[in-house]
């Protein structure tokens, strides 16, 4: 069995930060002391550097199967362990969808072969997959998404009564993207009459608005209380819908939660003159005062979890006009720099940072032994230099679609190694040709 010795790290666990040795055997964590001595292990010094818990991200497109000339599992999870994150949920909306159990288990089956980081899927609820939803096991999967905006084919659930009954039939975490599709439609057909297929992006915001997410939400959320579904909203964009969530139990008391992504904490509308329909995602990157409220959520607890909705597009796609633009863009590898770089400046601590994308993923999804730094649990760490920048460029980023909205953007941290249950798969720029990612098991 394979022993690394991590000498002189500074660990970021739990609202500490201290200085330790981890000892890692086989797939885990053997032992937390300062002075370990191994004859038999491997030995890396980390000379101070940070040893953060691998960061868990709950919500990723990596676009297979159907969409693999954006990315693929194995090249979007090379680019995640490059950025620190060794877990990650994937999106049932790929082509086929993952709306039946049968398909589900078909990703499974390609992450098992070429996954770099470990990983889990979330099944897409539509208006005619109940029966299907019910027989799936609680332990299967990541849990349910809804998507409760515009989506691609049928994933669009908008049967009220259909609706009731997923909330009412899953013991799952059902995540849902939220944004009111009929405001939606309402404002994009006033646009398109004003300016035909090339709205200028500025509009995004208001055609995709705060109104549009804050009635989606607040349905959603008034839908779970009533039924006492377990509600995680993912990508929260606005300051209104901030209001919704709560600060006054702890996490493993709450029945519905709120995720944040790093482009609504990093971006503004103020952005969009120069970064175009790059920075076009759904729901919209919105206002500096919305961008603000989102940090103020995030740091006093209402807002539980980071994430980036990694969702690659080539440039030929994103660089079409408004309308025929398609939305999102790749976030995985620079994520943990962004949330760094916020350290940095002040914005947010380390030890709240690792709380959002490390221990409360792990908290939220009841997932096995992952997202802190402790004796028993998976060997799932980053080793992060403070001394060394990196400036983002195309001769750097793994992404599969070759851009990132970081790009020129020089952080002042840099990830060095990537362990995955306690193996190296990242090495300051090399990646190990050997898969030790797993299937997540959940606590549920």
């Amino acid at each position: 069995m394979s022993r690394t010795l991590l000498k002189n790290a500074k660990v970021v666990n739990e609202n500490r930060i201290f200085e330790t040795d981890v000892l890692l055997e086989g797939d885990f964590i053997a032992r937390i002391a300062t002075d370990i001595s191994d004859t038999h292990a491997h030995v890396i010094d980390l000379e101070g550097d940070l040893l953060l818990p691998g960061i868990i991200d709950d919500q990723v497109h990596f676009r297979e199967p159907g969409l693999t000339h954006k990315g693929t599992i194995s090249t979007e999870s090379r680019a995640a362990i490059a950025g620190g994150i060794t877990t990650f949920m994937e999106q049932p909306n790929t082509n086929p969808q993952t709306t039946t159990i049968e398909k589900l288990e078909e990703k499974f089956a390609i992450a098992a072969k070429d996954a770099s980081a470990n990983y889990s899927f979330l099944f897409g609820g539509t208006n005619d997959n109940l029966e299907e939803l019910k027989r799936l096991d609680k332990n299967t999967c990541s849990g349910v998404k809804l998507f409760l905006g515009s989506s691609t084919g049928n994933m669009l659930v908008d049967d009220e009564a259909v609706l009731e009954k997923i909330f009412s039939n899953t013991e799952m975490v059902i995540s849902a993207h939220c944004e009111d599709e009929g405001t939606i439609r309402a404002n994009m057909a006033k646009y398109q009459e004003m300016y035909g297929e090339d709205i200028p992006i500025e509009l995004h915001p208001i055609i995709r608005s705060a109104e549009a997410c804050y009635l989606s939400s607040s349905k959603a959320i008034a839908l779970a209380k009533r039924t006492g579904a377990r509600l995680h909203v993912f990508h929260v964009s606005t300051g209104i819908e901030t209001d919704l969530f709560t600060n006054e139990i702890p996490l493993e008391e709450k029945k519905i939660t709120a995720e944040v992504c790093i482009h609504h904490l990093w971006f503004s509308d103020a952005d969009y003159a120069d970064k175009g329909t790059l920075i076009k995602w759904n729901p919209a990157v919105k206002t500096e005062t919305d961008q603000e409220k989102l940090w103020e959520a995030l740091l006093d607890d209402r807002i539980d979890v980071v994430a980036t909705d990694h969702a690659p597009h080539t440039l030929d796609e994103k660089n079409n006009p408004y309308t025929k633009a398609p939305s999102g863009g790749p976030l995985v590898q620079h994520a943990l720099l962004a949330m760094l770089q916020k350290e940095k400046e002040g914005v947010i601590t380390l030890e709240k940072m690792v709380e959002k994308m490390c221990h409360n993923p792990a908290k939220l999804f009841d997932i096995d032994r992952r997202g802190y730094i402790r004796e028993g649990y998976y060997a799932d760490l980053v080793q992060v230099s403070r001394n060394s920048k990196e400036t983002v460029k195309k001769t750097n980023i793994f992404y599969k679609c070759g851009w990132s909205p970081f790009e020129g953007i020089t952080f002042d941290s840099k990830v060095l190694r990537t362990f995955v249950n306690g193996h190296l798969a990242y090495d300051q720029g090399i990646f190990s040709e050997k898969k030790n990612a797993k299937r997540l098991t959940f606590n549920r």
